[in-house]
């Protein structure tokens, strides 16, 4: 026999209780093409792991921000880099490496081993005690186990503990019906939708002392990953949370007011969309990066015949080196690397005109004033066109 639940709660009946109006459809579909192109669009390596870096570190940052940790991106880059903080920051230390130590655990799970676990309340436990592992008198929770004890957050009267396992238990229930989480191929949308509504819901049913805000977020993280999105998308919205932090709160508590999650889902969408969008953009950057070196290398094996073998790589070396972003003088050209500052040591300053010459007849180098840049106009009229 089912267990009684000792007092209502309006917002937790675990029904679809939110509507997506024509503007959610479309940001759905718009999250699932920028999807498709991410996956689908081939990274040059270095891109990869600066991608990688990225959505660990600031996924780690934004989701113990959220909760009032104060390490900087550069603090959260020298932990991954293996090093330690002073004594003082040793507890927002470990709060941060424990979301880190799970980001990876679940991204090898789910991504290399291809682990498929349906949610459970163990596996809900097992994400709190990832959460808070070693944080010791920091952690008002024991790590993993659900709350024994009466909670109130800001105006929020949390459901009474005695309630907090079957309410965790008929939640898990709810997503595996609503959504037919392992049941068959989810859609993208299904996939959305339940990873932002889950995280919502342990928020509402507040299932640990501490912590909850963490393994809710943890636990939106693994089932976009589960459905398919990307790796390096994976601190979209965390990142996201934290950046509208004010934002974020108005809207669990408005959801909770109205009883409906239609808003919240708005609020949700819009910026994962968005956070895609940025990916997006730096995957096509990678790529006209990865063009743009073809392109040098095709103009050089072109002449290749015609010039003596030290000139040629010489001159090849210093167009791959060319800045994108910025133009630079003739004496700024021959310090542009350690490798050209060594090849133009012993040279003249003609003969860097020169190379510099040979580059502008390529195309691959235009002047400007007394300034040079990369000719990458060259390839911006290799796209598609539109009218």
């Amino acid at each position: 026999m089912a267990a009684e639940i000792r007092r209502d709660y309006p917002h937790l009946l675990f029904k679809k209780h939110w509507e997506l109006s024509n503007s959610a459809w479309l940001l759905v579909g718009q999250c699932e093409a920028y999807v498709r192109a991410i996956i689908n669009t081939p990274i040059l390596p270095h891109h990869y792991e600066k991608l990688m870096n990225v959505a660990l570190m600031k996924g780690a940052q934004a989701t113990t921000a959220i909760e009032g940790n104060t390490l900087s991106d550069e603090e959260i880059q020298k932990l991954m880099d293996g090093q330690k903080l002073p004594p003082s920051k040793e507890y927002q230390e470990i709060e941060v490496k424990n979301i880190l130590d799970a980001l990876n655990e679940l991204l090898n799970e789910v991504v290399e081993e291809k682990v498929d676990n349906i949610i459970t309340v163990d596996l809900i436990k097992r994400f709190h005690k990832m959460v808070g592992k070693d944080l010791g008198e920091h952690f008002a929770a024991i790590p993993g186990v659900l709350r024994n004890n009466e909670v109130v957050v800001g105006t929020y009267r949390c459901p009474d503990h005695r309630d907090v396992p079957v309410l965790l238990e008929n939640f898990c229930n709810w997503i595996r019906d609503e959504f037919k989480f392992g049941q068959k191929v989810q859609s993208f949308g299904e996939v959305l939708i339940q990873a932002i509504t889950s995280h919502v819901y342990i928020e509402w049913i507040h299932p640990f002392s501490d912590g909850n805000g963490r393994t809710g977020r943890l636990l939106e993280f693994y089932i976009l990953l589960q459905g398919g999105n990307p790796d390096i998308g994976s601190h979209i919205l965390s990142n996201y949370y934290n950046l509208t932090r004010p934002e974020y709160y108005r809207q669990i508590e408005k959801a909770r007011e109205n009883k409906g999650l239609s808003c919240f889902i708005d609020y949700a969408l819009l910026g994962f969309r968005d956070g895609l969008d940025q990916t997006l953009r730096i995957i096509q950057n990678s790529q006209f990066e990865n063009t743009w070196r073809k392109l040098i290398y095709d103009q050089f094996d072109a002449i290749k015949s015609e010039m003596r073998e030290e000139v040629f790589k010489r001159q090849r070396q210093l167009a791959l080196e060319f800045p994108f972003d910025k133009g630079l003088t003739v004496a700024e050209i021959s310090i542009l690397s350690v490798h050209l500052a060594k090849t133009y040591a012993n040279v003249s300053e003609k003969t860097i005109q020169r190379d510099i010459d040979k580059l502008i007849e390529l195309k691959l180098v235009k002047k400007i004033e007394d300034r040079f840049y990369a000719n990458t106009d060259i390839l911006k009229s290799m796209v598609a066109k539109k009218k």
